[in-house]
């Protein structure tokens, strides 16, 4: 095979790249509203990214007036607000009439600058791809997309309840597969979802796993045990007390219902499980939860739990950190998930986890070393999970401790280092082109 001709730059990595987060700010509180892992992932590699020189600058649509055109969210990583809409009552539904607008803000702050000021765009979920491809186009840079969740896997997947992702998302998705130069996959099985579903070009597509805080999600350095006895000291938790955990948005998607009905069944099974239950979730209602806030709670109240489950609002990273450590388990049993990195958080904070096997967790979670995966939905094969750590005390903290170190290995640092890989792969491809068709 002839090698390929390498020119003089070819292999530079982008100095500043923008990266596109139209429906959800990464200022935002995790946890709540359309706030979750994304908002998470945006942060954590924007950072990574600047700590290794490369700038990022990412445009996000303004929810209120009293926001700054541009926040420092870190040295080296700028927050611009872009108005697109009414700040507040806008659906994410209602988002795709708004990004011609929110185009015209991206290419306002670009007009702003001296040519080649944006090495690449980085875009996260469909819209923002949108918007990126017209960007990519605009300046002549390469498109990195990230889809995050894709609507022809929810769709086939979908919680009992849930509304259906609309034809316009997946014609929306198709095209920007289509449009971008790389695609960046969470997990093997996404890349193959991603071919699978939407024709992705092979060549096109790259994995990498997203990371964990690992500074702030760790085990305590007593050791698990202690790190849980004072972690429930500081929550108000009893000490001896059974605690499966769920975090993270309400919604059907999330099935946060299906541990609330595993719970009433192991009690079912189990009366003496009472005295010493408590089952924390901690999050916000979230997508079409928030049609229905309350519904969780009328669930437990017709469950006959009520006075074992305790809601808790969403918390920063660091109380949220607390949370997994105080947990004997979390229990995660989505319908659907890119990657689960509140199943690899909980991990990070030496706690195992129960999950569904969809998406992601699997590669999050090494089954029966860091936690069990469940197949399916039932209660009644998540209290089946759960009965082992009531029977066995000491489960949590030996599984805790393999959880630890299987965590360790999914840091943010090395995802930021695969991503500039990613970038500068696609930068490289993108002048070869040019120079070929000169």
């Amino acid at each position: 095979m002839p090698s390929r001709l390498r020119l003089p730059g070819t292999q530079r990595r982008p100095r500043r790249v923008a990266m596109l987060s139209v429906h959800t700010s990464p200022l935002h509180q995790p946890g709540t509203g359309d706030a979750g892992g994304m908002n998470v992932y945006i942060v954590e590699l924007a950072k990574r990214l600047a700590a290794i020189d490369i700038e990022v600058e990412i445009f996000t649509r303004s929810t209120t007036g009293a926001l700054e055109p541009a926040v420092e969210l870190a040295p080296g990583v700028l927050v611009r607000h872009v108005d697109a809409g009414p700040y507040e009552g806008l659906a994410k539904e209602e988002l795709p009439a708004q990004l011609c607008a929110f185009t015209h803000g991206v290419h306002q702050a670009w007009a702003g600058h001296r040519p080649g000021h944006y090495d690449l765009v980085h875009t996260h979920y469909w819209l923002s791809g949108h918007v990126g491809w017209l960007a990519s186009q605009r300046w002549g840079v390469p498109l990195v997309h990230a889809m995050h969740t894709m609507a022809k896997v929810k769709n086939a997947a979908l919680a009992a309840g849930d509304t259906p992702e609309p034809a316009a998302r997946v014609i929306g998705e198709t095209q920007v597969v289509r449009a971008a130069d790389r695609l960046v996959a969470n997990t093997s099985g996404e890349a193959a979802e991603l071919m699978q579903h939407y024709e992705a070009d092979p060549d096109k597509v790259a994995v990498v796993h997203p990371g964990v805080n690992l500074d702030v999600f760790r085990p305590d350095p007593g050791g698990i045990a202690a790190g849980r006895a004072a972690a429930r000291a500081r929550l108000g938790l009893p000490q001896d007390a059974l605690i499966p955990l769920f975090a993270g948005r309400i919604q059907p998607l999330k099935a946060p219902d299906v541990l609330l009905r595993a719970v009433a069944v192991l009690l079912d099974q189990d009366p003496s499980l009472r005295t010493r239950l408590v089952v924390p979730v901690v999050g916000g209602p979230s997508g079409s939860g928030l049609a229905r806030p309350e519904e969780l709670q009328k669930l437990a109240a017709r469950l006959g739990i009520t006075d074992v489950v305790r809601f808790r609002p969403p918390v920063a990273q660091e109380q949220l950190a607390d949370w997994y450590r105080a947990a004997s388990v979390l229990v995660m049993p989505s319908y659907n998930e890119s990657f689960g990195l509140v199943a690899v958080e909980a991990q990070a904070s030496g706690t195992p986890v129960v999950a569904a096997a969809v998406g992601g967790l699997p590669v999050a979670v090494r089954d029966g070393v860091s936690g069990f995966l469940v197949e399916g939905h039932e209660p009644a094969d998540y209290a089946r999970a759960l009965r082992r750590f009531a029977d066995d005390p000491g489960l949590s903290g030996r599984m805790g401790a393999a959880a630890a170190r299987h965590a360790g290995s999914f840091g943010w640092d090395t995802a930021a280092a695969a991503t500039a890989e990613v970038y500068t792969s696609a930068m490289h491809e993108r002048r070869r082109l040019r120079s070929l068709h000169g």
